[in-house]
């Protein structure tokens, strides 16, 4: 069907109906023209079949409160045809041949006689016949020798159209015989719309790498995890949350993704028995699966180890051809010219801060593949690639715990002997005051080890207040001792310790008692001896200092079970510093007066009520990483996470 286009629309371009019209008919001008009027005014539109099953639709017709159905037994589909494009690249041809034929020799060159051969053609099997009836030549060549029926359009409001819309209507309108309807809805409706067997095994089958978010999310989550997890191989528990649905507990994916993956570097790898099923096998070597999953258990824990693997010493160790080692690596490494292959995402120090409990499971597992691997693979303690080989790698070293204890107690013992040599010094400037023994508790991180807190250990018992660096302090020993002390001497000490609680609270924002404690003994450890701060400083003395310092101690209701100490009650935190975020993080500490554990959108929902469209998610997440700490889905202030 032609239909006309409107050449005199200011959407029409009329330099580009002019050259597609040029392109399609040349310059000639003739009954065979596809455009007479050497421009692009016309559009052809070809029916195609639409459905091959046309029973289950109908037209309907409402007239009058009354709903008349008809059945159809055809649909044809309209559609753009481009065969003029198919014409135009037919002149185009036919030019180029022309310019190649006029360009050749005109001398006439007799032709050589060859020998030519005939061959006949060997008759027609019946499954030869079926391949040649569906191909696409057949089908275009059926379709073009079909008869065309010429067809007159009338308008929609033309007479004779209204009157074909009349057999529409149903021919008996006085007709009162009606049948009560004793179905359910559900029945009636299955009735009206019968499934379609038929183009239900036409549908084709999507191709098995292929996800679709929406019936992905049809599924049990820890389907969808395997599923995901299956097909991206490794990805950060971040980017995992964010293909989840709304609203999905990052708790209960925490649960089910430890189930089908394991932790490499601070990033989820899947496990290697969901790549390599029972019963399947390489389709490089044919090995079985079990082989496979032990080489590839391999390769992940060597990435625990170090950012680097090369291939040759993995394939030396696993036995296994270059092929499988491959195919490992490209799981989870990318190729690295002259270095081998590196872990191909960052260190995801993030989530191992947040989650350390689960970064325990995770060591306390690959402590026992390794032990696995070692026995399978005979590999000693002192195998050179059972060791570290590159001390570099920093944050991606796996230490283990009875290393890390041995550190800490070598480290303490060291704090212990210099806090002794103080306290001697200290014994000869006071003598009045009886020294105690310094009790060192160690405090090991289960989180990965930084230069500066991996290692801390604190000189104070918690448990007793009046305990400040070695020396026994109460209110009244406190006055004698500052009855001794010159005001000159007053003044520096609170003005060092005011100093101090500045830049502690600076950095830190919000502090428990215990850890300005701990953090004001790790200062004066690094004091020079003799320093004004050894005169003695006491718990309510540094109390009263943090209060005239800017800071603000917060009434976090702990539950009454909390096993928190009276100094790990006492919070405190930076209220006013002159910055762009003082009034937003002081929202956020106010809603920690009415629990000491919150979730990120009711976090959300109040400061936004609060401070409308100005609060954006960068600066939500600044505050919250100021005085806050994630563990388990809820947000704790600092200080405050009680296991």
């Amino acid at each position: 069907m032609d239909m006309a286009i409107n050449t005199g629309s200011p959407n029409y371009c009329r330099s580009k109906g002019e050259q597609i019209a040029l392109n399609v008919d040349g310059t000639c001008t003739d009954e065979t023209s596809t455009y007479s009027t050497k421009l692009m005014d016309k559009q052809t539109f070809s029916s195609i079949q639409a459905a091959s099953n046309t029973s289950r639709y109908a037209a309907a017709f409402y007239r009058k409160g009354e709903l008349h159905v008809t059945p159809l037994h055809g649909i044809l589909q309209m559609r753009p045809s481009f065969t003029y494009l198919d014409k135009a690249d037919t002149k185009f041809r036919e030019r180029e041949a022309a310019n190649d034929g006029g360009d050749s020799s005109q001398d006439e060159v007799e032709e050589d006689v060859k020998q030519v051969t005939v061959r006949f053609s060997r008759p027609e099997t019946e499954q030869a016949k079926q391949r040649r009836a569906q191909s696409y030549e057949f089908l275009q060549k059926k379709q073009a020798e079909e008869s065309w029926v010429h067809l007159h359009y009338c308008g929609v409001k033309d007479s004779r159209s209204e009157h074909e819309r009349q057999y529409l209507l149903c021919q008996n309108p006085g007709m009162t015989e009606s049948n009560e309807l004793i179905k359910s809805p559900s029945e009636y409706l299955q009735m009206l719309m019968p499934p379609s067997v038929e183009e239900e095994t036409e549908k084709p089958v999507a191709p098995s790498n292929v996800l679709s978010m929406a019936q992905l999310r049809t599924l049990p989550l820890a389907d969808q995890i395997k599923i995901l997890m299956k097909n991206v191989k490794v990805i950060p528990f971040a980017n995992l949350m964010g293909l989840m649905a709304a609203g999905t507990e990052s708790i209960t994916v925490l649960r089910c993704i430890q189930q089908v993956a394991m932790l490499v570097q601070g990033n989820w790898v899947v496990k290697s028995d969901v790549i390599y099923p029972k019963e399947s096998s390489s389709p490089h070597s044919g090995v079985p699966a079990e082989v496979l999953c032990r080489g590839r258990d391999y390769v992940m824990w060597k990435f625990t180890q170090d950012r680097w693997v090369v291939r040759k010493e993995v394939a030396a160790v696993t036995k296994l051809c270059q092929e499988d080692v491959k195919d490992f690596l490209d799981h989870m490494a990318i190729p690295r010219v002259n270095k081998g292959w590196e872990f191909m995402l960052p260190y995801d120090e993030d989530f191992m801060k947040k989650h350390p409990d689960v970064v325990q499971r995770q060591c306390m597992l690959w402590k026992g593949i390794q032990a696995k691997l070692e026995k399978v693979f005979s590999l000693s303690k002192d195998d050179p690639i059972n060791k570290k080989t590159d001390a570099s790698s920093g944050p991606y070293t796996v230490i283990p715990g009875d290393q890390v204890l041995n550190i800490a107690k070598m480290k303490a013992k060291e704090n212990q002997v210099r806090l002794e040599k103080d306290l001697q010094r200290k014994k000869e400037q006071i003598k009045q005051v009886s020294t105690m023994d310094v009790v060192a508790d160690i405090h090991i991180k289960e989180e990965p080890l930084s230069d500066e807190e991996s290692m801390d250990t604190s000189t104070y018992d918690p448990l007793n207040n009046g305990i400040v660096n070695g020396v026994h302090m109460d209110e009244d020993s406190h006055e004698s001792m500052n009855g001794s002390v010159h005001k000159g001497d007053k003044d520096s000490v609170g003005r060092e310790l005011k100093e101090f609680i500045a830049s502690t609270f600076k950095k830190q924002y919000v502090l428990t008692m215990s850890e300005l404690k701990r953090l004001f003994n790790l200062h004066l450890a690094s004091l020079p001896p003799g320093h004004i701060l050894f005169s003695g400083i006491s718990d309510k003395m540094l109390q009263e200092t943090v209060l005239i310092s800017g800071c603000k101690q917060i009434m976090v209701p702990f539950p009454p079970q909390s096993s928190a100490s009276p100094d790990e009650q006492k919070v405190f935190a930076l209220w006013t510093c002159g910055d762009t975020y003082e009034k937003e993080r002081q929202a956020l500490l106010e809603l920690f007066c009415k629990g000491h554990r919150l979730r990120r959108n009711i976090i959300q929902a109040k400061l936004s009520q609060e401070f409308g469209e100005s609060l954006t998610k960068q600066l939500l997440d600044k505050v919250l990483k100021d005085c806050c700490v994630c563990y388990g889905g809820m947000w704790y202030l600092k200080g405050t996470v009680q296991s």
